[in-house]
């Protein structure tokens, strides 16, 4: 992001954006108040149940806690993960195991499993629970998700 007094650029979901807000305005805010995209959901406001994930040049980060003024690279939302004509991999698996119940988890939780798997491309169970460990799910998902991890791990693997 390049700021010049309180007008900063943003490249969000391969977009360019110019926002007028102070540079500690919580990138969440700026996300969901300033451009109106609102996949990423505010859950706690202090890191701890992963709601507002979002990638930052493919790592996945916090955005209730990252101020805007910190942000140097492409922000990449839920919105933005698939492409125009396919969701990505995560997003199909989280479908085919029906994973979602409330849904207010899902998209942090998806954003998340994506930049794990990026990491890991072949993880086993303990891997998957250690590594989203941080996204809380009220309605308790936590085996369905396992499994949609399991499956969109094989399909960007092109098992």
């Amino acid at each position: 992001m390049n700021e010049t007094g309180n007008h900063m650029q943003l490249k969000v979901n391969g977009k360019e954006h110019e926002v007028e807000v102070e540079e500690d305005m919580p990138l969440l805010w700026v996300l969901r108040d300033e451009l109106g995209i609102t996949g990423p959901k505010y859950g706690c406001g202090i890191t701890a149940c992963g709601a507002c994930t979002v990638h930052i040049d493919g790592m996945a980060i916090r955005s209730c806690s990252m101020p805007v003024g910190d942000v140097f690279g492409e922000v990449t939302t839920i919105e933005g993960l698939g492409t125009p004509d396919a969701l990505h991999a995560v997003q199909a698996a989280w479908i085919e195991h029906q994973v979602a119940q409330c849904g207010y988890c899902q998209s942090g939780q998806i954003m998340a499993a994506a930049a794990f798997l990026e990491v890991n491309p072949d993880p086993d169970d303990e891997a998957i629970d250690r590594a989203l460990s941080a996204n809380l799910c009220r309605c308790g998902t936590y085996v369905r998700v396992r499994e949609a991890v399991k499956t969109a791990a094989a399909k960007l693997r092109g098992v």
